[in-house]
């Protein structure tokens, strides 16, 4: 942090906005069960965890819609879509492992 004080206010908002989408994408991806749990040190998969984080984000989106430097709506935009289609990607997952189920469950 102490990097920051060589920047001017407005490049360290910048940098401030740009960690508080990072640390929502890890939030997400580690809900998604794509990156470990620093605290735990094991992968723990919550979708609805991972959908938090997202609707923070998208959220984050609306409210700042207009504001934003280009660079900034950039990386937020692209941030959303990661973990939209990661997610979407998950969940199918889960359906589909779901009808697995029901199914050997018909055929029992």
């Amino acid at each position: 942090m102490d990097d920051l004080k060589n920047l001017n206010e407005d490049q360290q908002k910048q940098i401030l906005f740009m960690m508080l989408v990072q640390q929502h994408q890890q939030i997400g991806m580690m809900g998604l069960g794509k990156l470990k749990n620093p605290a735990t040190d094991t992968i723990e998969r919550d979708l609805s965890s991972a959908k938090y984080a997202i609707d923070t984000l998208n959220a984050l989106s609306d409210y700042t819609k207009g504001n934003l430097p280009a660079e900034l709506k950039s990386y937020l935009d692209q941030t959303l879509t990661n973990l939209r289609l990661n997610y979407a990607d998950e969940a199918k997952k889960d359906a589909s492992t779901s009808e697995s189920s029901d199914n050997q469950s018909d055929e029992d």
